[in-house]
């Protein structure tokens, strides 16, 4: 019987297995994918409290070692069913079966992709999805914004403070950000809105210099240098598994506030994959901690 069984090995997931054995209590954390979760894609991590700059599989390693170090345990597998009952819980995969106390779910979300050829060789070399993260690097560029929504547009006057360009690219034949966004960016004079345009391919050797655009109404393509382009068409979290023990939104976040806990007693949500509107390292982090010292005290009531 396990104390607590952290499911996701990103900032929240590792800052909860390191809060929770500081408290003494038995941790595992099981990761499907790769250890480090969405920083691991940031070559450059600049904002994180404390370090002045290195990369977000370097960030990943050193908060893997402090939990290893801690004596957290971890495991490579996939979740398949939680079964939830008053005392325990047991959470079934496709190896095992575990039993714990309580479960800290920090499966974060990965951002939607443009599914095109090369996309993913192009990430940190001129595809980025965090303006706040990464928008320094494009001091003085051109760039461009791929979507219409609050996000995108967020992203395009954040951008347009550092930018020499920055132009939207939505494929749809209007904004759908709020009117009040909408507005903001029509009256920055260094950004172009293109509608009816959808992006189908990427350019370039090692470094991403043009992208291919297609107008959706009347079919002309050309070719549209940029020095890098940001994605902004939404996140998606993997949370079904968890539909039973947590109440989703309707984009399939966990609804959980800030104190990290979900419907089901014994069950907490931290990091990108709950409702927020802040998905940045340091707040997965915090989440993190506090969803472990909610799990801690739920634990130790538990035991009497």
């Amino acid at each position: 019987m396990l104390d607590i069984v952290v499911i996701g090995s990103g900032p929240a997931g590792l800052t909860a297995a390191i809060y929770a054995r500081r408290a003494g209590k038995k941790v595992l954390i099981i990761e499907k994918e790769s250890f480090g979760g969405q920083m691991t894609h940031s070559p450059k991590i600049e904002n994180y409290p404390g370090l002045s700059a290195l990369s977000g599989n370097e960030l990943a390693e050193k908060m893997m070692e402090q939990a290893l170090g801690f004596g957290a345990e971890i495991e490579l597998d996939e979740i398949i069913s939680i079964r939830n009952s008053l005392k325990s819980k047991s959470i079934v995969s496709e190896s095992a079966e575990y039993f714990c106390k309580a479960i800290i779910i920090a499966a974060g979300s990965k951002h939607r992709t443009l599914e095109l050829p090369r996309e993913e060789e192009f990430v940190g070399n001129g595809i980025s999805y965090c303006a706040l993260c990464d928008g320094a690097f494009y001091k003085g560029k051109k760039i461009a914004v791929i979507g219409g929504g609050n996000t995108a547009l967020q992203e395009a006057v954040l951008l347009s403070d550092v930018a020499e360009k920055v132009t939207i690219v939505q494929n749809l034949n209007e904004l759908t950000g709020e009117r009040t966004m909408i507005e903001i960016v029509e009256n920055k004079p260094n950004i172009e809105i293109l509608t009816d345009t959808i992006v189908t391919g990427l350019n370039g050797r090692n470094q991403l210099d043009s992208i291919q655009l297609e107008n959706s109404e009347h079919g002309d393509r050309r070719d549209f240098p940029v020095d890098g382009i940001f994605v902004a068409i939404g996140q998606k979290p993997d949370n079904e598994a968890f539909r039973e023990l947590c109440e989703l939104d309707e984009r399939g976040f966990i609804i959980a506030g800030e104190d990290c806990t979900t419907k089901t007693p014994g069950v907490f949500a931290a990091g990108d994959c709950r409702t927020k509107g802040i998905r940045q390292v340091a707040t997965a982090v915090g989440d993190g901690a506090i969803a472990a010292l909610a799990a801690c005290r739920y634990i130790d009531r538990l035991n009497g």
